[in-house]
């Protein structure tokens, strides 16, 4: 980009945010899951909120306004009975169960000893999401497709292949503090975050030349990444929000 254009686009960007940094980006009439994550007090159950944060907006919402969080404190044999007709989109009532399941035996705090222990290695949050990873799926021998695409897969070399966009979200939301975000987890460096690439925020990259990759995955989330670090190095994916809202929107056109 040239330094005109990167210059206008910063401008534009740092409108946006301090715009979209306000409550009233997260209502019955602009849903979002972080309407309901905001409400918890459990890092288990903000992390499942940000992992059914796929699909339409108003029915990640509508699931998640119908599920119990404190079943994380109750008996396995509850969480079977309680959960009986939950489903959602590729989770079947049995993955829902077993979702909860998982998350209840983890203790209190763990997510995040578990994440700083990868975290803390290299200063690379894959690593720390990797750490989680290894642990969910050693303390629950379910599998299912719907299972795993939940909480997503370990790559066998240990080269993240997807962008992992619901766990990069769900660090956004413990890490960064602001209007929005809940800033729980200030042990992790901001300036270490990835964006949570979705396709809103994919092709909002690829329209502003903030994005040259032409391939979802793990790379074009580094290097958009890696491009909003040169506007703000200290915290570029506080600029998340607003690309995803202006990718849903249609700011740019389609």
């Amino acid at each position: 980009m040239s330094a005109n254009v990167s210059t206008g686009l910063r401008e534009r960007l740092e409108a946006e945010a301090a715009k979209r940094n306000d409550l009233d980006e997260l209502s019955s009439g602009r849903p979002d899951p972080l309407m309901v994550a905001r409400k918890l007090g459990d890092d288990r159950a903000v992390l499942l909120c940000a992992l059914f944060g796929y699909g339409n907006a108003g029915n990640i919402v509508a699931f998640l306004e119908s599920l119990d969080f404190s079943l994380l404190e109750r008996g396995e044999g509850e969480i079977a009975r309680r959960l009986q007709n939950s489903y959602y989109r590729f989770q079947n009532r049995d993955d829902v169960i077993q979702a909860f399941v998982t998350l209840s035996r983890v203790e209190r705090g763990e997510l995040k000893s578990l994440f700083l222990e990868g975290y803390h290695r290299e200063g690379q949050v894959i690593d720390g999401v990797f750490g989680i990873l290894h642990a969910l799926y050693g303390r629950n021998g379910y599998r299912s497709r719907g299972y795993r695409f939940l909480f997503g897969t370990l790559p066998e070399d240990g080269r993240p292949k997807s962008p992992y966009k619901r766990w990069m979200m769900f660090l956004r939301w413990m890490v960064r503090k602001d209007a929005l975000d809940l800033g729980r987890w200030p042990e992790v460096s901001r300036k270490d975050l990835v964006i949570p690439l979705d396709t809103h925020t994919f092709h909002v990259g690829l329209k502003t030349g903030l994005l040259r990759r032409k391939t979802y995955d793990w790379k074009a989330a580094l290097e958009l990444t890696e491009h909003l670090r040169g506007f703000d190095p200290e915290d570029p994916v506080r600029y998340d929000f607003a690309l995803y809202r202006m990718g849903q929107e249609g700011v740019l056109g389609r």
